[in-house]
């Protein structure tokens, strides 16, 4: 898992609105190697799906403009594509799963139009041909009856059905990186279970790069191979599934472990990080979870912290990260003096 595959470096991407120009993801960068499931994890508004849809290039354009940065895949730098060429390369060499599937499923077609649509865009195969991968697809993600559901309308499914066609739409011409946003949410533990493991096989078994996108650090727990906390629309951690759950460094990242519920204490009450993400403003300057963090001091209100690089390739956006015996010291000497 040593080849890089996709590398997103110091990426802004803008919305340009009545009320100003708005940083969405402001300098974010992150790289994914062949076969590695990662996992980008943080609250709503962080700037996680804003990263997914600039990696597709499908960016809403207006309001929206990718103003700096690059997206190299296979060292192609995708911000600069043409249309035609991002068309060749989604859902063929990079493909993604939306966060709901009801509509992202059109429901004038089949399911099987669908497939078959994916298919023959991309792979030049007979249409008796399409049909036969499209039902094979379908079995592969665990539908049964797959010769009947091909014929079937989207609502006519459930919502785990309709994710797992999801699944098979963006796996059917063996992508190389596979893009999921909040792929089990709103699905029941089972369900999400039952599609935990099969993005944990189609891994192990093509190859394929996974970026995840959730809330849910149980997820996370379960499948990725390294974390990115994101906050505010930057990275403000990156490290192992491990390092990061075991040890986190961030104070957000210690908030996002802390609230996790914990299975052996009964009478246990629930931790919260206090208050809200900012919003997204140009000009921003200090730490911008200084509102919200226990540890903040005087720097963290003045300066804009760096992404400093901890032990490894652990790296960590805080001044605790860089000098961590002065932020305890003042800390101490503050909590005396109040």
């Amino acid at each position: 898992m040593s080849e890089e595959i996709l590398n997103i470096n110091e990426l802004h991407t803008h919305f340009f609105t009545d009320n100003g120009e708005i940083p969405a993801v402001d300098g974010v960068s992150i790289s994914v190697n062949k076969g590695e499931v990662v996992g980008i994890v943080g609250e709503s508004g962080c700037g996680k799906s804003v990263t997914s849809l600039s990696i597709m290039q499908l960016v809403p354009s207006p309001p929206g403009k990718i103003v700096s940065g690059s997206i190299e895949f296979k060292g192609e730098n995708l911000v600069r594509s043409s249309k035609k060429r991002m068309k060749q390369i989604r859902g063929n060499e990079i493909s993604m799963i939306f966060q709901e599937p009801m509509t992202s499923l059109d429901p004038l077609f089949t399911i099987g139009n669908q497939l078959r649509e994916a298919i023959r865009l991309h792979q030049n195969v007979s249409k008796k041909e399409a049909i036969r991968k499209s039902i094979e697809m379908l079995k592969l993600v665990g539908i049964p009856r797959a010769e009947e559901v091909i014929d079937e309308y989207p609502h006519q499914l459930s919502g785990g059905m309709r994710q797992r066609v999801m699944i098979a739409i963006a796996m059917a011409c063996d992508p190389e990186i596979l893009i999921a946003d909040e792929p089990t949410t709103a699905l029941d533990v089972t369900i999400q279970a039952q599609i935990l493991d099969l993005m944990k096989r189609l891994n192990e078994e093509k190859e394929t790069a996974i970026v995840l996108i959730t809330h849910d650090l149980g997820v996370v727990a379960e499948i990725c191979d390294r974390v990115v906390v994101m906050y505010a629309g930057q990275v403000v951690e990156e490290g192992t599934t491990r390092e990061i759950l075991k040890d986190p460094q961030h104070p957000y990242s210690k908030g996002l472990i802390r609230s996790l519920p914990k299975i052996h204490e009964r009478d246990q009450k629930l931790y919260s990080i206090p208050g809200t993400v900012p919003k997204p403003k140009m000009g921003m300057v200090g730490c911008r979870f200084k509102d919200r963090c226990e540890f903040a001091y005087d720097r963290c209100f003045e300066e804009n912290p760096a992404l400093y690089s901890i032990e490894g390739n652990r790296r960590s956006r805080c001044f605790l990260s860089d000098d961590p015996e002065k932020v305890v010291t003042e800390n101490a000497e503050a909590n005396i003096g109040s």
